[in-house]
C-alpha cells in the first residue's frame, strides 16, 4: 500500500514538473511584420539612460584618454544609449560593441570585485589585456591598481551575480 502511495507520488510530481516546464518554454518571437527590440542581456551603468556618464568607450582604445561623447552621436545597445565622439566611433562600436564596452557593464571594477556595484568617474579607467575597466575615482583606481589581475579575478567570479544584491 505504502509503495503505491509512493509510486502515485512520484508520477504526479513528475507530470507537475513536465507541465511546469512546457508553460515556461513560450515563445517570444514577434508577429509577423512587426520588429521587437532585443532585451539587454546584462546591466549597463547608466544615468538618465546614458551609458557611463557620456564617455566614449572607443575613444579609450584609439585616443588612449578619456573623450566625452556627444548627443549628436549615439548609439543604443543593452538598454542605455550610448555616446561617442564622433561618427566612426559610433559605428566601430555598432559593428563590435563587446570589444570597446567596459567590462561588468561600466560598474567599478573594484566595486564588482567587492561584491557590490558602485558608479564610476570616466576618467579612472585603465585598459588590461584589451579589456576597458573603470573606477569609481581615481582613489579607488589606486586601490585597485595594487593587485588588478586578483581584483579582475574577483570580480569575474562576482560579475553578474552582484546584480541581485
Amino acid at each position: 500500500m505504502k509503495r503505491s502511495i509512493l509510486l502515485s507520488l512520484a508520477l504526479a510530481s513528475t507530470m507537475l514538473l513536465a507541465s511546469c516546464a512546457t508553460s515556461t518554454t513560450t515563445s517570444t518571437t514577434a508577429p509577423a511584420g512587426t520588429e521587437q527590440a532585443a532585451a539587454p542581456t546584462y546591466a549597463v551603468f547608466a544615468e538618465d539612460n546614458v551609458a557611463i556618464r557620456g564617455a566614449d568607450p572607443v575613444a579609450y582604445f584609439t585616443e588612449g584618454e578619456y573623450t566625452p561623447g556627444s548627443e549628436e552621436f549615439t548609439h543604443d545597445w543593452e538598454g542605455a544609449t550610448w555616446q561617442f565622439a564622433s561618427a566612426e566611433n559610433r559605428d566601430l562600436f555598432a559593428a563590435n560593441p563587446e570589444e570597446y564596452a567596459p567590462q561588468y557593464g561600466g560598474f567599478c571594477a573594484y566595486a564588482v570585485s567587492q561584491g557590490n556595484t558602485a558608479p564610476i568617474e570616466p576618467t579612472a579607467w585603465k585598459i588590461v589585456d584589451g579589456k576597458l575597466y573603470l573606477n569609481y575615482n581615481e582613489k579607488i583606481q589606486q586601490r585597485w591598481a595594487k593587485d588588478i589581475p586578483g581584483y579582475i579575478a574577483k570580480a569575474d567570479t562576482n560579475w553578474p551575480g552582484v546584480l541581485a544584491n
